[in-house]
């Protein structure tokens, strides 16, 4: 750790801020759209896939452009800079449009910040430490989502206490709560980052998609497929719902899970630094694959609880895997661009995964989503060894 640059702590810092703000109200916008607003389950996926296409739409701008002006600071200021003042309009929120608008506007600063975010501690740390830095910014990115989530348990308990459904008056004291944190990030950010000069080479490099190295393009596919079968979690917690945890019991159960995500992040990513990137996304995957399986056959709360705690051992070994691994395909001055396609094609194919899912939940039957998800998690897991193995990674 004592290797690690100022920036990879900062911008660790900063997430750990903002998933405090976020996880205390965002995990809960399933339960406030459904028990508060009454809203169906396939408006409830088409919200989450229009939030997460958003901010698709705008990675891969975002990432080119940090490329071609070699600044990265600003734009990820700027990116959370917009979330942390929509989020508090959630407290008026009175019809699912006002959720979607708050939801937009906040993944349009997802959208700006992300891969800029990313590019910034992959040009701050050496090679051979990219699992490391990537664990670690994860790590405190869960343990901020774990610490906003305690927060909101703790309210929960104070206004409500045990009540399977949530109330508004609960949500928007959240909602209050949550804004301190997303401003403190912010600040955090904008004083302690510093930028990093990007490595040219004298041959400008092209920052088109068919610029970008083949086996670059290829990963990005096989990531498509795999999150086709990935809808918003929100349908997890729905299921948690369904399956009859309270309020507070899915706070618990959220908590949990980022215990485990954030306890195994920082490992994971140094154990990708030795032994290579595609064992632990390969296994990540497969874990992914039976857990929704899991999900699908479960028939109680207790079960779904277990299962949405070892999800946690997926999102450890995938979420800096991953990134780390596309610092590996691409030269530094591709990294905001390559980083920018890799997180928009994830959101892009957010949008048909929750809309599918939210639509054979209501259409099908609960179990339906987790099957599919299932189903398709194997088919990249079968697709990524193929194409480890013609890289000989693996």
């Amino acid at each position: 750790m004592d290797k690690l640059p100022v920036n990879v702590w900062v911008v660790t810092l900063t997430s750990f801020l903002t998933d405090i703000s976020s996880e205390m109200i965002f995990n809960l916008l399933p339960l406030f759209l459904s028990n508060v607003l009454g809203v169906s389950t396939s408006t409830i996926g088409l919200i989450e896939g229009i939030a997460e296409t958003t901010a698709s739409l705008l990675k891969g701008a975002s990432g080119w452009l940090s490329d071609k002006l070699g600044q990265r600071k600003w734009l990820t200021v700027t990116g959370y800079s917009l979330s942390a003042v929509v989020k508090p309009f959630l407290y008026f929120a009175a019809a699912w449009s006002g959720v979607l608008a708050v939801r937009f506007m906040d993944r349009v600063g997802k959208g700006i910040r992300t891969a800029p975010r990313d590019a910034l501690i992959a040009d701050s740390i050496a090679p051979q430490h990219r699992g490391v830095a990537f664990g670690l910014h994860r790590a405190g990115d869960t343990a901020g989502a774990m610490m906003g989530l305690i927060l909101a348990l703790g309210i929960v308990l104070a206004s409500q206490s045990d009540a399977i459904r949530l109330s508004r008056e609960t949500f928007q004291t959240l909602v209050l709560v949550s804004m301190i944190p997303g401003f403190l990030a912010v600040i955090v950010l904008a004083t302690g980052a510093r930028e990093v000069p990007i490595q040219k080479k004298a041959q400008p490099t092209g920052h088109r998609f068919q610029d970008l190295n083949p086996r670059f393009r290829s990963f990005l596919f096989i990531v498509v497929i795999f999150t086709l079968g990935n809808s918003a979690d929100a349908f997890l917690i729905l299921r948690a719902q369904e399956r009859g945890l309270s309020v507070a019991g899915v706070l618990g159960m959220l908590i949990t899970f980022n215990l485990v995500y954030a306890s195994l992040s920082g490992p994971a990513g140094s154990l990708s630094d030795r032994v290579g990137r595609g064992r632990l996304i390969i296994g990540g995957w497969l874990a992914y694959s039976l857990l929704y399986f899991g999900f699908a056959l479960s028939s109680t709360n207790w079960q779904i609880w277990i299962l949405y705690s070892l999800y946690g051992v997926y999102y450890a070994a995938v979420e800096g895997t991953a990134k780390a691994l596309v610092a590996d395909l691409v030269p530094s001055e591709q990294r905001g661009t390559a980083y920018g396609y890799y997180n928009g094609a994830v959101g892009l194919a957010a949008l048909p995964a929750s809309l599918i899912a939210g639509v054979l939940w209501q259409e099908v039957g609960p179990n339906t989503p987790f099957l599919a998800g299932a189903g398709l998690a194997l088919a990249a897991v079968v697709l990524l060894m193929f194409w480890f193995r013609q890289l000989r990674e693996i």
